[in-house]
């Protein structure tokens, strides 16, 4: 390659090196500049921005003080709020506590006036109900009452509690009231009471009835017992006077209500009801049948042996008339069975004993008539008093629907007459029950005597013939 093109190459290279290296160096010299003058007008600008916070610092400063001093009041008043809210939220919880304590004992108050109330008028004696019994009254009547607040059925309650109260401040002394009772005759009269102790005294007004108070079961008024005409001016001196000699009974009235309430025999059955007089009824017939069966089964008579052997004697001696005789003249079934024999001695064994069994059975009817009678009334009996006993529950159950279970004295009708029946279906069923064994075996015995009488008769009737057998 020539070298005249390389140095003219290079020198080229070289000239457009100088001249790229001489414009960049006036470029940075530019761009140098540049960053100078904005790197002062960026101080001056910072100088300006520092001096006006310079300015503006310590307003601001100021400001964020009395901020924070708004803030600590403001948490301050936080604080004391919330105190506040604190103790108020206790002082509703224990007022809360208070209001439920105060309502427990409201409620156990409630409880005692009312069952002081339901108690007040079983544990005064029946003759002074009629003094007490409007209060008491009317505090049950205000315990029903929806609309009726705890206040006005406290306030009735308390009625009762001071009416109470003024009746344990007049029994310090005794005390004496007018009122009505029952005599022993059931009649009712007016009269004055008086209240002495645990014992209430009565003199009428309208007769010359005086005596001791007591509670007689399903009476509407206090019944009067007399404990005998000696004491009679003594209660009526007492009450007239305040002095008298009167008797004391020293079971606080417990021996005469149980004197006075002892039933008669009569008022006994009557509780009993419809179901207990048919038990009567059945046991009355099994009774009118059992004794005409005694006296049946006595009157049936079986022959004796001696008189089996005197019919056997006449045919062995060849005298059937006079057999016949001898066995018409043994009353019953025992003196047909003989008949029937002698009729049909002649026959064979076999058929003799088909006929004179045949009469036995046609007399065993008789001797063991109205005994199945017998034996269905002691079955019967205790399921009458079953009935019975169903019947008064039912209606017991009835009375507590309508009256409660607080008043016994209405709910005795319908015990009664489930014990009573209960009662009497057992005394009926168990003699039955016993009259028809007895019965039944002095049958049976009857029976057995007459097969022993066949079975004699057909011994010898055969002994007979032998005998005549041999003779020929």
């Amino acid at each position: 390659m020539p070298r005249t093109s390389f140095s003219v190459l290079f020198a080229t290279l070289a000239s457009l090196t100088l001249i790229f290296s001489a414009g960049q160096a006036q470029t940075f010299r530019a761009a140098s500049n540049q960053a100078e003058n904005d790197l002062r007008a960026a101080l001056d600008e910072l100088a300006t921005t520092r001096d006006a916070i310079a300015s503006e610092k310590i307003p601001l400063m100021r400001e964020v003080a009395a901020l924070e001093d708004q803030v600590q009041q403001k948490t301050a008043e936080l604080a004391r709020l919330q105190r506040l809210r604190d103790n108020r939220d206790l002082g509703l919880s224990r007022l809360r506590d208070q209001v439920e304590a105060i309502k427990d004992q409201n409620e156990y108050a409630a409880g005692l006036l009312d069952e002081f109330v339901g108690d007040f008028e079983p544990r005064i004696d029946y003759s002074e109900t009629q003094l007490y019994a409007e209060a008491a009254q009317e505090a049950r009547l205000a315990l029903d009452d929806a609309n009726m607040d705890q206040a006005e059925v406290f306030e009735q309650q308390l009625a009762v509690v001071s009416v109470a109260l003024e009746r344990l401040a007049q029994l310090v002394g005794g005390y004496t009231f007018e009122g009505r009772a029952l005599t022993p005759e059931g009649v009712i009269e007016q009269g004055t009471f008086a209240v002495f102790g645990p014992t209430v005294y009565f003199a009428s007004s309208q007769s010359p009835l005086a005596g001791v108070t007591f509670n007689k079961l399903n009476a509407a008024e206090a019944a009067i017992a007399v404990p005998g005409e000696n004491y009679r001016s003594g209660i009526r001196s007492l009450i007239e006077t305040g002095e008298g000699s009167v008797p004391i009974d020293a079971t606080l009235g417990r021996a005469l209500q149980i004197s006075e309430s002892r039933d008669t025999l009569l008022e006994h059955l009557t509780k009993g009801g419809s179901v207990g007089w048919v038990i009567i009824g059945l046991g009355g017939i099994c009774l009118l049948l059992g004794l005409f069966k005694t006296f049946e089964v006595t009157r049936f008579h079986a022959p004796a042996p001696e008189q089996v052997q005197q019919v056997l004697a006449h045919i062995e001696a060849g005298k059937l008339d006079e057999a016949r005789a001898t066995a018409a003249a043994m009353p019953g079934a025992g003196g047909e069975l003989l008949q029937t024999g002698v009729e049909h001695v002649n026959e064979r064994r076999g058929t003799l004993e088909e006929i004179l069994y045949e009469r036995i059975l046609a007399a065993r009817p008789r001797l063991e008539r109205l005994l199945p009678f017998i034996a269905l009334t002691a079955a019967a009996a205790p399921l009458l008093g079953l009935l019975g006993t169903v019947t008064g529950m039912i209606k017991t159950f009835n009375l507590i629907t309508i009256f409660g279970t607080g008043d016994a004295k209405s709910l005795s009708s319908g015990i009664s007459e489930a014990l009573v029946t209960t009662e009497l279906g057992l005394i009926v069923a168990i003699p039955a029950l016993i009259l028809h064994g007895l019965l039944a075996r002095m049958a049976r015995r009857k029976i057995g005597e007459m097969e022993q009488t066949a079975v004699g008769f057909i011994n010898g009737v055969v002994g007979v013939r032998s005998k005549t057998e041999d003779v020929d």
